[in-house]
């Protein structure tokens, strides 16, 4: 690597084992590490008593590869039509800055003004989809480390859906039917503010037992180690998102559930709080946590209290005590584990240099992911986090360059 190890020698008899990512050596008598140091190489021989604390500083994850299908998410597929709008069209249609909401029936002629009316793009987006797709960037290869679900329609745009997705090396397996057409979202900029208003159409028609129960598609499911659902798939198939849920707590593979928008928790919470026991990490911003806050009856208003409490809900897998991760735009990011709350402040960004922050919180959630599969510490997932969403930020839609600069 960059920095630290280049390389580990161990003596003939000694032996290491990688159990569960947690690395223990076995016997050694001596370790040397050579470490790289501008143009020398310098060859350190030295003693531990703790050699687990040795082989963690010798940057072991580092060393890890991946295997196809390692990451797993599952949501609604959209295409994402962006523009940036004024104060008056959001008016017109009641919409809110930073806001999520699902299309209604007076919205239908709002996405046929936005192309009439404003400059547009087309992006391949949905926000699980948004996120497996920023981890696979991240991780770049090995490819089709990211496998997606999700349905779409037997369009023209669901043929984009399709080649965007390959075009990311993620491994995705629709659920394609004719009935309705692929899902599109409009995400409407104001500033770095931005109001999306989806339209799930297919998206909305994924069924469990004609996808996600065919046995060539659960193996893939059963492949994977970490998995990631955005808090939207809730209004489409909450006993899917159930059925992968209980498969992680049984088999102790992380689970991660996004609460997406505030919605979700004022007219979902049953079906979310059937999940929840089987959270390991939740992750949200300070709007839908202070709306989950309020439906589920906390008192608190202090974003560090409510992390705290929904950190302490009940969880099924004792194995794993749940992580809640709540972010803040340009302010501190919130973590919550069992022993304590920290805040983890962004990365420093010029606000001119902002171009739209639609899918920042994707982004954020994909650069977490990234180093979660390589079961990473949770500042490396946090500091991985904060620069995806810093370079998602900086462009239009939710896409990047083709390698990132993260180290």
């Amino acid at each position: 690597t960059s920095q630290g190890c280049s390389f580990l020698f161990c003596p003939p008899q000694t032996r290491y084992s990688v159990n569960g990512g947690r690395t223990s050596l076995r016997r050694p008598s001596c370790l040397i590490a050579a470490l790289h140091t501008d143009t020398r190489l310098l060859l350190k021989p030295f003693r531990v008593a703790d050699y687990r604390l040795a082989w963690a500083h010798l940057t072991l994850p580092n060393m890890l590869t991946l295997s196809e299908n390692s990451l797993f998410g599952m949501g609604n597929p959209l295409l994402d039509i962006c523009a940036t709008v004024d104060k008056d069209f959001l008016d017109k249609y009641g919409l809110k800055v930073n806001d999520q909401i699902l299309a209604e029936e007076k919205h239908v002629k709002m996405f046929e003004e936005l192309v009439k009316k404003f400059k547009v793009e087309y992006h391949a987006g949905g926000s699980t989809q948004n996120s497996v797709k920023v981890a696979q960037w991240m991780i770049q290869k090995p490819y089709k480390v990211a496998t997606f679900f999700g349905c779409i329609g037997t369009d023209k745009f669901g043929e984009i859906l399709k080649k965007k997705a390959e075009e990311a090396h993620v491994d995705a397996h629709y659920y394609e039917q004719s009935e309705q057409p692929t899902g599109t979202c409009a995400a409407c900029i104001t500033g770095d503010n931005r109001s999306l208003v989806a339209n799930l159409a297919a998206a909305n028609c994924y069924k469990k037992e004609e996808h996600l129960d065919l046995e060539k598609n659960w193996k893939l499911v059963e492949r994977a180690n970490v998995y990631y659902i955005a808090g939207f798939f809730i209004t489409v198939s909450p006993e899917s998102i159930l059925k992968v849920a209980k498969h992680a707590s049984e088999k102790n593979k992380v689970f991660g559930l996004n609460l997406s928008a505030p919605f979700i928790s004022q007219y979902f919470m049953k079906p979310l709080m059937e999940i929840m026991p089987y959270v390991d990490i939740l992750f949200g911003n300070e709007t839908e946590a202070a709306t989950f806050a309020r439906e589920q009856g906390f008192e608190d208003e202090d974003i560090k209290e409510i992390a705290k409490k929904v950190q302490a809900l009940p969880k099924q897998n004792q194995k794993r005590q749940r992580i809640v991760v709540f972010t803040q735009g340009k302010e501190d990011t919130i973590v919550a584990t069992a022993t304590e709350v920290k805040a983890f402040p962004v990365i420093d960004i010029d606000q001119n240099a902002i171009v739209d922050t639609n899918g920042a919180g994707d982004a954020f959630v994909g650069g977490f992911l990234s180093q979660l599969v390589y079961e990473r510490d949770l500042d490396q997932c946090i500091r991985a986090g904060h620069y995806s969403a810093n370079v998602i930020i900086q462009r239009s839609g939710c896409t990047f360059p083709e390698k990132p600069s993260f180290h």
